[in-house]
């Protein structure tokens, strides 16, 4: 979708569907902008009359269709209520914009343009953002295999927000391309989880992941089997064991500073030191049976979708690109199928890590934990990045706790895991702190070797993060266990069934001025 940010006059746009947001009326009296009050009185004041019949109230999503007699250039206009206007916030604008996605949709308009609102609280630039977010997420459809369908309603091609600031329009725009990069970063994390295993077995993830460096400027490094074993990493190796489709470990880089130029490469050493490194690290299980443990049949298809961790680190890789963040970030992925056969590991036996440390197997179909050992261990000691986050969707528990409205939120660092937090907030992508104790990491001390990945049932989610802290060392750590919102089965206004990329959006809020907030 094409987006453009514009000052022009409302009733001078030549759309397919203009679109007015109307806040919820108090006590029967519409107040319009200027801008709805300048349409109403192009048409004669037909939006006046509609209001005051009561057939529309202003309440949020809601909608009314008119359409004009060629008294302005737009083909029609629809109205959204805005719901209360002391609610308002930027989550309810990406669902508004969502909801004139659909509305367009369904009258096969291939454009449209949105007078953006005032919204107390938020300033005009983080206005078009959310509505550029809201736009573009709106706009995804998981349809690779489908036969195309002549009669499917079409997309909507293009899109106009108008603003009545012109002051403001530079930083306004700004604000719209990053909320696009943003989106359709979303978006690649949304198709690749959506992706059926057949299609996107571990070499395939690579080749994505490889296919995205190229696109945007990504440092980008793929080990085979032979690599994992010459860095002993016994983790992925045993998981991906049971399977012919083979593991990978795929390492993204966004470095800064190898994109200077001659210039860039004549920066002093202390300045190289001085350049923050985060690390992120992704579950990229292709697909999980639970191995020679396996998963009862109901839902195992959702288990496609095992990858979203890898899927968020790509797509969050993809827009620190895009956005020239002054940091390094390192995308590390452990991506491997997770399959039952005569070479898959088994329950009993005990896993040799790359840090040394040894894992007894109670359960294979605990094996995100398993390839997460050698991710976080490599990310840790290769890069000694001042901060570690690994996304992955490792529990059922965890969605039991929280449902499908929160990721879990577990770590070793208070600053970090409230900085997580607090972007989660910013994004609608909220993440709720658990607990991670000392009675938690003595709960994954195995008799016969020096942990076991799994402890039963009992507050699972917070042993599974226990024994993931054993792979970091003393760097902060936050674990966002993201099994309850990574796929959604009833759709919101901006994402539909299926995948949702959770966690893009919300590491890269937490990356955008890093060295600012100072947060570990």
């Amino acid at each position: 979708m094409q987006i453009t940010v514009e000052t022009r006059n409302a009733i001078d746009v030549r759309t397919a569907m203009l679109v007015l947001l109307v806040p919820k009326l108090e006590g029967g009296q519409w107040r319009p902008s200027p801008r709805a009050a300048a349409v109403d009185r192009a048409l004669g004041g037909r939006i006046a009359a509609v209001i005051a019949s009561g057939d529309f109230r202003g309440k949020m999503g809601e909608g009314l269709l008119l359409y004009p007699n060629a008294e302005i250039p737009a083909e029609r206009v629809q109205l959204l209520g805005l719901g209360e206007e002391g609610e308002l916030d930027a989550e309810s604008l990406r669902c508004l914009a969502g909801h004139a996605v659909d509305a367009a949709r369904n009258r096969r308009a291939a454009s449209i343009a949105i007078c953006a609102p005032r919204v107390r609280g938020l300033r005009l630039p983080q206005i078009t953002q959310a509505l550029a977010e809201g736009l573009v997420l709106a706009s995804y459809r998981f349809d690779t295999y489908r036969e195309r369908d002549k009669d499917a309603a079409p997309s909507v091609k293009r899109a106009s927000l108008l603003i009545d600031r012109p002051a403001a329009l530079k930083a306004a725009r700004d604000a719209c391309r990053t909320g696009v990069v943003l989106a359709e970063s979303q978006n690649l994390s949304r198709q690749l989880s959506n992706e059926p295993a057949n299609a996107l077995p571990p070499a395939q993830l690579a080749n994505a992941a490889k296919r995205v460096a190229r696109e945007v400027g990504l440092g980008a490094r793929v080990m085979d089997v032979a690599e994992l074993k010459k860095h002993r990493m016994g983790g992925i190796l045993a998981v991906g064991g049971g399977s012919a489709n083979t593991p990978r470990l795929i390492v993204l880089d966004h470095d800064p500073r190898s994109k200077r130029g001659k210039k860039g490469a004549k920066r002093s050493a202390e300045s190289a030191r001085r350049l923050p490194t985060v690390c992120l690290v992704g579950k990229g299980i292709t697909f999980d049976s639970g191995g020679i443990s396996i998963k009862p049949s109901a839902a195992m298809d959702e288990m496609k979708h095992d990858m979203s961790g890898a899927a968020a680190v790509i797509g969050a890789l993809r827009a620190c690109a895009l956005l020239k963040l002054p940091i390094r970030v390192v995308g590390v992925i452990a991506a491997a199928e997770n399959m039952p056969s005569s070479t898959a590991y088994r329950p009993g036996d005990v896993v040799t890590t790359m840090s040394g440390k040894t894992v007894e197997i109670l359960n294979t179909d605990a094996e995100g934990r398993v390839v997460l050992a050698d991710a976080l261990h490599y990310a840790n000691t290769k890069f000694k990045p001042e901060a570690i986050v690994d996304l992955a969707t490792l529990t059922g528990a965890c969605v039991v706790a929280l449902g499908k409205w929160a990721t879990g939120l577990f770590g070793s660092h208070e600053g970090l895991i409230e900085a997580v937090r607090t972007a989660g907030e910013s994004t609608a992508e909220r993440a709720w702190p658990m607990p991670l104790w000392e009675v938690h990491r003595k709960a994954v001390r195995s008799d016969v070797a020096d942990i076991k990945n799994t402890t039963g049932r009992d507050a699972s989610s917070s042993t599974a993060a226990a024994f993931l802290a054993n792979f970091v060392g003393d760097t902060p750590w936050v674990h966002l266990d993201i099994a309850g919102t990574a796929w959604g089965n009833k759709p919101s206004p901006y994402l539909k069934k299926g995948a949702t990329g959770v966690g893009v959006r919300l590491l890269v809020e937490l990356l955008q001025g890093w060295k600012e907030k100072q947060i570990v």
